[in-house]
């Protein structure tokens, strides 16, 4: 009986410690929404990608501002923080970390693109090289 109920937690712990964790008041947006508001007048577009990956292929008008960087929350914190900011990266992992420190310095507007640019390129949307 102990041994199932360690099992059970095990797999529960296993399960959800791989679930991307979304930070409060960021919303999370699919390819199409976050493709709407990017039109958004004074959208800031940020990518936090390395600048390697940057020049792979990147969102067009997106600004690279590389999380890996140890003067990343100066340069993100330089930005308007009373204007929406979109935010991607590859997958969703370093624009979900991103995001979370964008709100400590007071951002209110944040849309992070689920999936990344994975997601943004499987649906056939437009990258700038």
């Amino acid at each position: 009986m102990n041994f199932r109920i360690a099992f059970i937690c095990f797999v529960f712990f296993a399960t959800t410690s791989c679930v991307k964790s979304q930070t409060e008041g960021v919303i999370l947006a699919d390819v199409a929404t976050f493709e709407q508001k990017i039109t958004t007048d004074g959208v800031q577009l940020v990518d936090v990608r390395t600048p390697e990956e940057f020049e792979e292929g990147h969102l067009p008008n997106a600004v690279n501002i590389n999380i890996k960087d140890a003067d990343f929350q100066a340069k993100i914190g330089a930005l308007d923080k009373t204007k929406p900011v979109l935010v991607y990266c590859k997958s969703g992992g370093r624009s979900g970390k991103a995001c979370g420190i964008m709100k400590e310095l007071g951002f209110t507007n944040i849309t992070d693109l689920d999936g990344g640019i994975t997601n943004w390129v499987a649906e056939g949307k437009p990258i700038d090289n």
